[in-house]
């Protein structure tokens, strides 16, 4: 997966992603952060990689997604615990 910085800001930055289904996920979880004041992507073309466009307050943009990181993979860690579990 490539990710791509397309500009970036004090308190905004935009990031193309290689994979649609990461930046919604980034999407979502940044959305959860009340440091952001908008998260969401959008793309050109079906061919063309979505760029994610994050704007905050109070915290720099790459440490929203770096904290919406964090909680995605505390959350996919948690799954593989449960899954492991039911075997």
């Amino acid at each position: 997966m490539e990710i791509k910085i397309v500009s970036e800001d004090k308190n905004v930055i935009e990031v193309e992603i290689s994979n649609l289904t990461i930046a919604e996920i980034l999407r979502v979880y940044l959305n959860e952060d009340k440091s952001v004041e908008f998260a969401a992507w959008k793309r050109e073309h079906p061919d063309k990689s979505p760029i994610l466009r994050v704007e905050t307050k109070g915290k720099s943009p790459k440490k929203a997604i770096n904290d919406a990181i964090d909680a995605i993979s505390k959350e996919i860690n948690n799954i593989s615990s449960e899954v492991k579990k039911v075997k």
